[in-house]
């Protein structure tokens, strides 16, 4: 399975597919995203094991919203039951996924604490918000070289975590396997996924006024549009064809 290298103005194909999906039951993945994003923050309040519990079931949950993308795109009715279809399905593997990005995380603060970013670190680590933005600047001034190292990780790791748990589900792919492929597909398709992107961030400013109330359908939009270019990177093997060249091939007459 290789991931499919496209045409940069690919990027906005995607956010066209990923509205059409929407719009298909916008109230229902509202509610899915509203469903999901309390459940995140009641696991994240949990001392101690809250947040690497929400870090290690986020593929699990993401790949419910993209079994709801299938059932669209198929014609089928968007149910709340495709949230937990990571929980039915490869449901280990997801978890897995989870703990390999969660260890990534770690071992990328790692780094950046022996370069010298302890300050920032700190911060980032402590979940909690910062009032003084002075004191995000002087962090990041105080180590530039650990905080470029440490960005360009993160990139790296959002990169390979971009459609791996849609390998995974979909795919039957390894979690390591999967974290490669995508890793590979972006690379692949830095073009479209720039596009894709720079057109997200001009949304998300618009969605942010008033009172960031257009995320309510900006996010479903993200997610979907996300299963529309995997979709596209990764095309379903036609299976039929392969199977009708193996039938013809057994049934030509033996001399």
């Amino acid at each position: 399975m290789e991931p499919q290298h496209l045409a940069a103005s690919q990027g906005w194909q995607w956010t066209k597919q990923g509205y059409a999906l929407f719009i298909k039951a916008p109230l229902l993945w509202i509610v899915l995203l509203v469903i999901c994003f309390v459940g995140v923050i009641g696991l994240s309040v949990v001392p101690v094991v809250g947040e690497p519990l929400a870090s290690l079931l986020l593929p699990t949950v993401l790949v419910g919203l993209m079994a709801g993308c299938r059932a669209l795109q198929q014609g089928e009715e968007l149910e709340l039951a495709h949230l937990f279809s990571g929980f039915q399905h490869r449901t280990a593997q997801l978890v897995t996924l989870g703990g390999i990005a969660l260890v990534g995380q770690f071992m990328i603060f790692g780094v950046m604490l022996m370069l010298g970013a302890d300050t920032l670190v700190g911060i980032l680590m402590s979940g909690q918000p910062v009032e003084d933005p002075e004191v995000i600047g002087q962090a990041i001034s105080g180590a530039f070289i650990a905080v470029l190292i440490g960005i360009t990780l993160f990139s790296v790791l959002v990169m390979s975590m971009q459609f791996a748990p849609m390998l995974v589900f979909f795919n039957n792919a390894t979690p390591m396997a999967a974290l490669k492929l995508s890793l590979r597909a972006f690379l692949y398709n830095i073009g479209p996924m720039s596009v894709y992107g720079a057109i997200f961030i001009s949304l998300a400013l618009l969605a942010s006024i008033p009172m960031m109330l257009g995320w309510l359908v900006l996010m479903p939009i993200m997610f979907a549009s996300t299963y529309a270019a995997y979709c596209d990177i990764f095309p379903p093997v036609k299976e039929d064809s392969a199977a009708t060249e193996v039938v013809d091939h057994n049934e030509q007459p033996h001399p």
